[in-house]
């Protein structure tokens, strides 16, 4: 039994697919129904992740800019109470 290099890969390819074919045509039937799927796959995937990292992003920042401001009137806060005590 010889098998060459380059057959090999093919062989486990098509064992799977044998193997786990039923299941994948399965899901193939959930993805059509689902709008969002269907959405991620008429575009590149590359955009969705981008989005998704860029309101990670923003959403980031404005948390930043909300503590950066409370701290700001609680250092106003320590400030004005130090001076009216001295």
């Amino acid at each position: 039994m010889n098998i060459r290099i380059q057959d090999a890969p093919q062989a486990t390819v098509d064992t799977l697919t044998s193997t786990y074919g039923n299941k994948w045509s399965g899901a193939e039937e959930i993805e059509q129904s689902n709008v969002f799927i269907q959405f991620m796959y008429s575009n590149d995937l590359i955009f969705v992740v981008l989005g998704v990292t860029l309101i990670i992003w923003f959403v980031l920042l404005f948390f930043l800019i909300k503590v950066d401001r409370n701290v700001s009137k609680l250092e106003s806060k320590i400030n004005t109470t130090d001076d009216h005590e001295a």
